[in-house]
């Protein structure tokens, strides 16, 4: 037991030694730990983003920006019996759609089953909660334009009528529209492929028809409007 108390002063003393007498030396140890215990430190640079930086960002954001954020599903419409479309939100709420469709039309009487695009652009002014998970639109409106596939379709008039006889196109056509919608936000925990889905309703007319309605009064609503319904799944 002595013993060991004899080594522990002599031990203790050594270190006071160094201490006192060495004290550069002592520093510099210290120093070497401080250094090897700060090897595997990570620093953060506090540094602005630069210029490089700045221009890969705006320009991943510009791509992203073209990601589609939803999906349609519209019946009717004169785009054709069903038309499935793509197309983008934007605007402060969200407030503006662009949307790409691709219909059909059954051959019916005709020869042919013939395709449709359709490019339409809808505003919603407001939206209004409901509870519960649901909201609704009150109004949708806005217009889109829609050309028919086909060789009998044209763009300006053929050479076989005569100058003027046909004041307009046949292949492509102006629509306005009016309509309302009802959306369901799924829970988070419950979404698997969309974030909601919205039940629309749209009551449209053509340039033609409203020129027809212009000239011949004794058409009614529904010689000149036509009702059609989709779906809209919300992606992002």
């Amino acid at each position: 037991m002595i013993m060991k108390w004899l080594n522990f002063k002599s031990t203790l003393y050594t270190v006071l030694a160094l201490f006192l007498f060495c004290p550069e030396d002592a520093l510099a140890q210290a120093d070497k730990s401080d250094e090897e215990e700060t090897k595997d430190t990570v620093l953060v640079s506090k540094s602005e983003p630069s210029k490089y930086d700045k221009r890969i960002h705006r320009f991943r954001k510009g791509w992203n920006s073209l990601i589609p954020t939803h999906n349609k599903i519209q019946f009717a419409g004169n785009m054709g019996m069903f038309s499935f479309g793509t197309g983008w939100d934007y605007g402060r709420r969200d407030q503006w759609e662009t949307d790409l469709f691709l219909g059909f039309i059954p051959k019916h009487d005709s020869h042919r089953t013939k395709l449709t695009m359709t490019l339409k652009q809808n505003y919603m002014p407001w939206s209004l909660e409901l509870g519960k998970g649901f909201s609704t639109e009150p109004l949708s409106c806005g217009l889109y334009f829609n050309t028919v596939f086909g060789h009998e379709f044209w763009v300006k008039e053929p050479s076989r009528y005569p100058e003027g006889y046909y004041g307009f196109s046949s292949k492509i056509r102006t629509h306005i529209f009016l309509g309302q919608r009802l959306t369901y936000n799924i829970d988070k925990d419950r979404r698997f492929f969309t974030k909601s889905v919205t039940l629309f309703y749209e009551l449209s007319t053509c340039d033609l028809l409203l020129i027809s309605r212009a000239t011949n009064r004794y058409l009614r609503a529904r010689d000149y409007l036509s009702l059609s319904f989709g779906l809209k799944f919300q992606w992002l």
